[in-house]
């Protein structure tokens, strides 16, 4: 006679039920906690997308999102038949605000060399003497307060 699903089913549940619980081995902590720790030590480039700081995510997604685009041009550009002018009446609209970014910043670049160029040579000889100095006072205000501080203890 062959028993019922249902009765099966117990019978096994009450036989697990019945037996002695397993102890883990005496290592298992141990290496478990060694395997978090080495998890744990990992750089965050090597650890979960989710668990890297914000500002990589977002620089990986907008990375990811151009190089797509470069893939997608490259395959109409092939499919054009490395025609350029197929290419850039495809993509002009698209690019246009390249240029317009490339006028800006050559222009901002022109503005600032002026600026740089109008400044007295002994100006900024001073002024890098000056943030020298400031450095190196900030930097003995440190060690002297960590030693003041931290180092009697």
């Amino acid at each position: 006679m062959k028993p019922s699903p249902e009765n099966l089913e117990k019978l096994i549940h009450e036989t697990l039920r019945s037996a002695p619980p397993h102890r883990a081995p005496r290592t298992l902590e141990s290496r478990v906690l060694a395997a978090l720790e080495a998890r744990a030590a990992l750089p965050w480039w090597r650890q979960s997308f989710a668990r890297w700081p914000l500002a990589a995510r977002v620089a990986f997604i907008i990375a990811s999102a151009g190089l797509a685009k470069v893939a997608l041009m490259a395959v109409v550009w092939v499919m054009a038949g490395f025609d350029a002018s197929q290419f850039t009446n495809a993509f002009a609209s698209q690019l246009a605000w390249l240029e317009t970014a490339s006028a800006v910043v050559d222009g901002f670049r022109e503005a600032l060399g002026s600026i740089y160029r109008s400044i007295p040579p002994l100006y900024l000889y001073g002024g890098l003497a000056f943030v020298a100095t400031m450095y190196a006072a900030l930097f003995g205000l440190g060690a002297a307060a960590y030693r003041t501080l931290i180092a009697q203890r």
